[in-house]
């Protein structure tokens, strides 16, 4: 039987209607307006969105200093009236606070951290280094910030402790089965190019024994190519049991390039003798974003019929 996890995880409480969730803005600065509509369906969920007035300084590109992006996060983790903390957005920069960080100060205080894009360099290193479950799904101002833009079902159930559900794509979704199979793993992963960056650096991804989850937004195919080959010639494809890709949003070098991406990835990955599915809308997508816990046990079914994905466990606790 496979191992159901690759350590014992740490689970956040559940989030429920009422509860304030902590706003962060660890690395791009935002639109202010972006901001205020995200908080605004926060309150319409029955959430309670918190901030400090310093998530709008900004320095360069940057949404204020390292010092100021790091001492917030850790704050939001220490407070105890604050249940779960959301990033405003990605852009770049959350690297810079890996370094910053007083990871004792986050494990013992476990909340559910939700982010996506640059920010996966803070989901992968808390659910290693603080071994925390967190959470690749919608940020404040840009998927709350618009109509359709959260795929709500997953986020009450990853976020509420749900036990037993799960993800069903027929063949009409958009969800492909490149490689068919079953495998039972750790679910993992994140933006493609915040994983290869991680290589090399002290805060180098773990993705032995996982179902790996890649996403990733306009880069062109032999970019997703170059990156691809990266993590295999790294050694980081090695024990993997199962790869679902994202919806890999404006991906193409032209408007009539004679080959498709699903293409290009299954030529990098189908020697590897695991289930490969393709599409999956979580991160950068077209709309309804959807809400995956990281570091938790799945069973991936990828079939002729359609792909599912089960979580075997709840994301957090009641």
């Amino acid at each position: 039987m496979p191992a159901r996890s690759q350590v014992e995880r740490i689970k956040p409480r559940a989030l429920q209607p009422g509860d304030n969730i902590g706003i962060i803005a660890p690395a791009s600065y935002f639109k202010r307006e972006d901001f205020e509509a995200g908080c605004a369906a926060l309150r319409q969920l029955g959430y309670n969105p918190v901030y400090d007035e310093s998530i709008f300084d900004r320095d360069l590109y940057f949404a204020g200093t390292v010092e100021r992006r790091a001492r917030e996060l850790e704050s939001m983790f220490e407070r105890d009236d604050v249940k779960a903390i959301i990033c405003a957005r990605g852009g770049y920069g959350s690297n810079y606070l890996l370094p910053a960080l007083e990871i004792r100060k986050i494990s013992a205080h476990p909340k559910a951290l939700i982010g996506y894009s640059d920010n996966t360099s803070l989901l992968t290193y808390l659910c290693d280094a603080a071994s925390l479950v967190t959470f690749h799904g919608p940020m404040l101002a840009k998927d709350f910030a618009k109509p359709g833009g959260v795929q709500l079902d997953s986020w009450k159930e990853a976020l509420g402790g749900r036990e037993n559900w799960g993800l069903d794509f027929d063949l009409n979704s958009g969800v492909k089965s490149l490689m068919e199979g079953s495998a039972e793993a750790v679910l993992y992963g994140g933006c493609l190019s915040m994983l290869v960056e991680s290589l090399g650096t002290a805060y180098e991804i773990h993705t032995e024994g996982t179902v790996l989850f890649i996403e990733d937004v306009a880069a062109k195919p032999y970019q997703i190519d170059r990156m691809l080959m990266h993590l295999k010639l790294a050694g980081k494809f090695n024990g993997v049991r199962g790869i679902i890709f994202g919806e890999m949003i404006d991906c193409t070098q032209s408007a009539n390039q004679g080959y498709t991406l699903e293409e290009v990835v299954t030529r990098v990955v189908a020697d590897l003798g695991v289930p490969v599915a393709y599409g999956l809308p979580s991160g950068h997508v077209s709309r309804q974003n959807i809400t995956l816990p990281i570091g938790v046990s799945v069973l991936l079914n990828v079939g002729p019929s359609g792909v599912s994905l089960e979580f075997l466990e709840p994301a957090t606790v009641m």
